[in-house]
């Protein structure tokens, strides 16, 4: 068994296993239980009832967090023509085809989002393995791969989360950072929330939506009441 700090113990000192908060009460128990000493990241972490080894139980997405993220996130775009300067206007860190490719393939992987136009993605397959195994591969589930570039550079700079359930089914999303206090994790929770439930695959039977917990970086997790899921997306 794992052992904890005594920071973490301190924390969870009054959490049994059984426990389940409303929405509201779950984040703001997590942001009231963060101790670290840096301004620590809220994930959520929601468990669906899908099988996503069946291509038609699959779920991903992006959502564009009301909030943002609280962190400035790299751009890099995939484009040629004037597209290059429609994607450096909107904010893209770099913006090129060819010659972003050769540097990819040179090791150069400086950013934290990459976006693509249509008549690229060819030559972007040719880093594919590359960005694939790091989350860098635009796709067009995600809005990724666009010819509205400045529309997806300014989503990617505000703060939009690009989301995929793993192997067991279990979605996990940052929030935002603690300092932007219970309100504002909230309102970006919903958001993805909201999101997630749209994208809801025909094939999944039973109950979609079945655990959900929030926690910081070092501290916790906060278990949800699930019946109270669709007050919190209603409301």
């Amino acid at each position: 068994m794992p052992k904890h700090g005594k920071n973490f113990r301190n924390a969870s000192k009054d959490l049994k296993p059984l426990d389940r908060f409303s929405v509201e009460d779950a984040v703001a128990k997590t942001v009231a239980a963060s101790f670290a000493k840096f301004d620590e990241t809220v994930d959520v972490a929601m468990r669906l009832g899908v099988d996503p080894k069946y291509s038609d139980q699959m779920v991903r997405g992006a959502v564009p967090l009301p909030n943002g993220l609280g962190k400035t996130v790299r751009v890099a775009v995939f484009c040629k023509g004037e597209k290059e300067a429609e994607a450096r206007a909107a904010g893209a860190d770099i913006a090129g085809a060819e010659e972003l490719v050769a540097k990819i393939k040179e090791g150069w992987l400086e950013f934290d989002a990459a976006v693509a136009t249509p008549d690229v993605m060819a030559l972007v397959g040719r880093v594919g393995r590359v960005l694939g195994p790091r989350g860098l591969m635009p796709n067009a589930k995600t809005g990724s791969v666009t010819m509205d570039v400045a529309k997806a550079v300014k989503e990617l700079k505000a703060g939009r989360v690009e989301f995929k359930v793993d192997k067991a089914g279990v979605l996990h999303a940052p929030l935002g950072k603690v300092s932007f206090g219970p309100e504002k994790i909230l309102g970006n929770l919903k958001a993805l929330v909201e999101t997630v439930n749209r994208l809801k695959p025909s094939a999944a039977k039973g109950t979609y939506m079945k655990n959900m917990a929030v926690s910081t970086t070092m501290g916790p997790g906060f278990k949800v009441d699930m019946t109270l899921i669709k007050k919190f997306i209603e409301g």
